[in-house]
């Protein structure tokens, strides 16, 4: 006999999600000046460094980075069901990657909820030793935002918690078009200041 091993599929968010953030577009404050990258807004800050991330062949954005705080978060939104989360399912995803690639890697409780702290190896070009790097994820309504944190902000408390608002302030754009879940929300340049 096989005994099946379900898996919660519940939305993974802190309770204050709504007011706190990250946002849904129907929940951020209008008239903030934030930067449109399409699949999501971020509210621009003194020493916030900005870069896109692209797909060599489909010349694609694929994740937005922001350096702060002597830290580095990169960001991706991606479709959901109206009813189910994808965090705790990714979390699996995510535990069997760095353990392929020879890393280590712990669930814990985070102040966004269930989160990775991951040792992953550097890129070749970097040298051979492991380099910490914290995985956090929210489900919110008809989207899930998922995070990697590094530099300082995986292990030092005061980098964290400036990395951790500023994740919070970030508002996702899903739209109204229907979308498989898992696909990625689409992101877009920003447009120049003046041109709008």
């Amino acid at each position: 006999m096989t005994e099946e091993i379900t898996q919660p599929t519940s939305k993974s968010a802190p309770s204050n999600r709504s007011t706190e953030g990250p946002f849904d577009e129907s929940e951020a404050n209008p008239i903030r000046p934030y930067i449109d990258l399409g699949g999501i807004k971020i509210l621009p800050r003194d020493g916030l460094n900005l870069r896109l991330e692209v797909e060599e062949q489909t010349k694609r954005i694929v994740a937005v980075g922001l350096d702060y705080a002597d830290s580095s978060l990169q960001v991706q939104p991606f479709a959901a069901p109206r009813t189910l989360g994808l965090w705790h399912e990714t979390r699996m995803q995510l535990v069997d990657q760095v353990r392929q690639q020879g890393g280590r890697v712990e669930e814990r409780e985070g102040p966004l909820g269930k989160e990775l702290l991951a040792e992953v190896p550097s890129p070749a070009t970097e040298g051979s030793e492991l380099r910490l790097a914290r995985f956090v994820g929210v489900d919110g309504p008809r989207w899930f935002l998922r995070g990697v944190i590094g530099g300082a902000a995986a292990s030092d408390p005061d980098a964290a918690s400036k990395i951790e608002e500023l994740f919070r302030s970030i508002v996702v754009v899903r739209g109204g078009a229907p979308m498989p879940p898992r696909d990625l929300i689409p992101l877009k340049m920003p447009a120049t200041p003046g041109s709008a």
